[in-house]
């Protein structure tokens, strides 16, 4: 039943196996006929974080790929939300308290542009300076 329906796919790996290796073979064999492209990413992006649980990551690896994964929008909200909590410690460990307005608008920054705050703040010799940085950005 959870090969046969691409919604409960991600929850597959979580069934009861005989042969781990078997079913994320076929787990991935069935994410890889998904004709949606985003639809794939985000369903092989769950798989992957829910085999996670259960099986070790080289098991994974081998049926499950990597930069289809990287491209699943769950993915890219768990590595935004990790970055985000980085630079919030760094932020408050070099400035003390910033004003909450500011750590929304850094909060709301794409994974790509946090990584370039996070070479910026550098830089940054005050809370003024990221402030002039985020005003940059529109």
């Amino acid at each position: 039943m959870f090969l046969d329906n691409p919604a409960l796919l991600p929850l597959a790996p979580l069934t009861r196996t005989d042969s781990p290796a078997t079913l994320l073979s076929q787990v991935a064999h069935n994410i890889a006929k998904i004709p949606d492209r985003d639809e794939r990413q985000n369903i092989a992006g769950c798989t992957e974080i829910f085999a996670g649980l259960r099986f070790e990551k080289d098991l994974i690896r081998q049926f499950l790929r990597e930069d289809i994964m990287q491209e699943s929008v769950i993915y890219q909200d768990i590595l935004q939300k990790g970055e985000f909590k980085f630079f919030y410690r760094q932020l408050n460990r070099r400035f003390g308290e910033i004003d909450i307005s500011i750590i929304e608008r850094v909060r709301e920054l794409s994974t790509e542009q946090l990584e370039a705050l996070g070479e910026a703040f550098l830089d940054f010799s005050s809370v003024e300076d990221l402030v002039a940085w985020l005003d940059q950005l529109g």
